[in-house]
């Protein structure tokens, strides 16, 4: 009886059989004459879209979304390269493995994987990895009517050192790439007024035009009633300094009705002041704010709303890549949130959705990758059961 009301409220999201497998995570043999055939109507649906700027016009093939508890992930979308070989610098690792990334766009396809209804506002290269990056997000069932070509500059690449623990750093090329160039004049404020939450982080707000455009999008979506999600998602060599990244992240900290940060964040962002202390994370916590999420990695997590805190252990697993994790872990509490608002004033299911939050940042860390590694709702519904045999 235990177990099963401990897992009522994962059992709430439609199962969508389209998701069960990643199509990413393993070779796929096709037939020549399939390969020639989807070239063929990519290329000419590109070019049509290239008229526009736009990503695939809407057809019958293009992902549904549930108004009533979509998420909207605005944002950076890019392609991860990530060693095969983990404990090795950039130059001596011998291979990499391709893998789209970029924090939002997992986040998207993170809450699509879990059974939720999400879509995604961004711009990409017109290019090769551009077109690729569109295709994922079809393919895995994300509305991208917001995803935006440019056609003078470069989809955004970054290569992630591992260290034998699975941890990582990473090194940019965006000088500048695509997603710094949306403009305001580009966002599809339809799509942004009919979320449930608006998500997205702090890297659109580092240069303009992309600055303008997430601030626009965040008023646009806080007028409709929209609830706004916020992980900062420090990435320190992509500002000009320390200070103003401090400044840049907490410039948007009270607009937030949900935010999560890491522990790392809340030492960077208090120069230093413990991040374990809960005097020190309170600080952070503002009058508008319904929930604060602190991510402890394996840890767990921590969680502080206007009534209630308290604390969710992790789940242990063997690390192999953990780029991708907060992502994951963020996806599965918006999948939630996005379905029941009311586990916000509800402590008990509360928890339980944040013990399935970390079922999801645990799973992604056992597979190199970020979008690849992100589980299915199944995995995590399978893990937690384990967990709890």
């Amino acid at each position: 009886m235990a177990l099963n009301s401990a897992l009522l409220c994962f059992c709430t999201f439609g199962s969508n059989p389209r998701l069960s497998s990643n199509r990413f995570s393993g070779p796929t043999i096709i037939r020549k004459e399939a390969i020639r055939a989807a070239t063929l109507s990519t290329s000419l649906r590109y070019r049509l879209c290239r008229l526009q700027g736009k990503a695939f016009p809407n057809d019958n093939s293009s992902p549904d979304t549930n108004e009533s508890s979509l998420v909207v992930c605005f944002g950076e979308m890019l392609i991860d390269f990530v060693p095969t070989v983990s404990g090795l610098s950039l130059a001596e690792a011998p291979a990499f493995k391709k893998a789209a990334g970029g924090a939002p766009a997992n986040v998207a396809v993170g809450i699509s994987r879990l059974g939720g209804s999400s879509a995604f506002i961004g711009k990409v290269g017109q290019d090769e990895f551009g077109y690729m990056l569109a295709d994922i997000l079809k393919e895995n069932n994300v509305n991208n009517d917001g995803l935006r070509f440019d056609p003078g500059a470069r989809t955004a690449l970054a290569f992630v050192t591992l260290t034998s623990g699975g941890e990582r750093e990473f090194m940019f090329y965006r000088n500048p790439s695509a997603d710094m160039l949306l403009k305001e004049s580009e966002l599809d404020f339809d799509l942004i007024r009919k979320a449930k939450i608006l998500h997205y982080g702090s890297i659109s707000l580092i240069t303009e035009p992309c600055k303008s455009a997430h601030i626009a999008a965040a008023k646009a979506a806080k007028g409709a009633g929209v609830l706004l999600s916020y992980d900062p998602n420090l990435r320190l060599p992509l500002w000009p300094s320390e200070e103003s990244a401090r400044e840049g992240i907490l410039s948007i900290w009270e607009l937030a009705d949900i935010i999560k940060v890491s522990e790392d964040e809340i030492s960077f962002l208090t120069k230093g002041e413990d991040p374990y202390d809960d005097a020190v994370v309170r600080k952070f916590f503002h009058p508008n704010l319904k929930l604060l999420i602190v991510t402890e990695g394996p840890e767990g997590c921590r969680y502080y709303t206007k009534d209630f805190s308290g604390r969710v252990h992790g789940m242990k697993v063997d690390a192999v890549d953990t780029t991708g994790a907060g992502d994951a872990f963020v996806a599965g509490i918006l999948s939630q949130l996005a379905a029941d608002l009311s586990l916000l004033q509800e402590e008990g299911r509360l928890r339980e959705a944040l013990k399935f939050a970390n079922a999801c940042g645990a799973l992604t860390v056992m597979e190199r990758g970020a979008i690849p590694a992100l589980p299915s709702r199944e995995s995590v519904l399978k893990a937690l059961l384990e967990l709890i045999a």
